[in-house]
C-alpha cells in the first residue's frame, strides 16, 4: 500500500525524460570520483601515503594527466561535426 502511494506521488510520466540525463550525470560524476580516488597522485587515501607528505613524482603525475582519451584527441581537429562543417565551408558542394 505504501509503495503504490509513493509511485503515484513521485514517479509520474512527466519525470521520465529527466531520468536519462540525471542517470548519465550521476554516472559521469561517479566515474570521475572513482578515477580521482584510485589514480590521482595527489589524492592519498591510506594513512601511510598521507604521512609521506609532498612527493616529487613527476612521472606518475604525467601518466595521470596524459590519459588515453587525451592521447586519442590530441591529433584531431577541434570539430564536433566535421562533415557538416565541410558542407557549409567547402565551395565544392
Amino acid at each position: 500500500m505504501a509503495s503504490s502511494n509513493f509511485m503515484k506521488r513521485w514517479v509520474r510520466p512527466e519525470v521520465y525524460p529527466l531520468l536519462l540525463p540525471m542517470v548519465t550525470v550521476v554516472g559521469l560524476v561517479s566515474m570521475q570520483l572513482i578515477r580521482n580516488i584510485t589514480t590521482n597522485p595527489e589524492v592519498r587515501v591510506t594513512k601511510e601515503n598521507r604521512a609521506a607528505g609532498i612527493l616529487e613524482n613527476f612521472e606518475e603525475g604525467e601518466k595521470y594527466a596524459e590519459h588515453g582519451f587525451r592521447k586519442f584527441i590530441r591529433g584531431r581537429r577541434p570539430e564536433i561535426m566535421p562533415s557538416l562543417n565541410n558542407f557549409f565551408t567547402d565551395p565544392k558542394f
